[in-house]
C-alpha cells in the first residue's frame, strides 16, 4: 500500500473539484473588490489553469 499511486481517475476528480472551488472563491473575491466580473468563464479558465498547474507540479 505504501508504493500505491492511487487511481488516477479519483485525483483527477478530485484535482477537479478542488480547483474550481478555489477558483470560484478567488474570482468571487476579486469581484467583490471590483477586479474582475464574476463570470462562469472566468471560474472555469481558472480553474482549467489550476488542474493544469497542479498536474505539472506533482507529477
Amino acid at each position: 500500500m505504501a508504493n500505491s499511486k492511487g487511481d488516477p481517475r479519483v485525483l483527477l476528480v478530485m484535482n477537479l473539484v478542488l480547483s474550481t472551488a478555489f477558483a470560484t472563491a478567488v474570482v468571487w473575491g476579486l469581484s467583490f473588490i471590483d477586479m474582475v466580473a464574476f463570470t462562469w468563464r472566468n471560474v472555469a479558465v481558472l480553474a482549467g489553469l489550476l488542474v493544469v498547474v497542479t498536474h505539472l507540479v506533482t507529477r
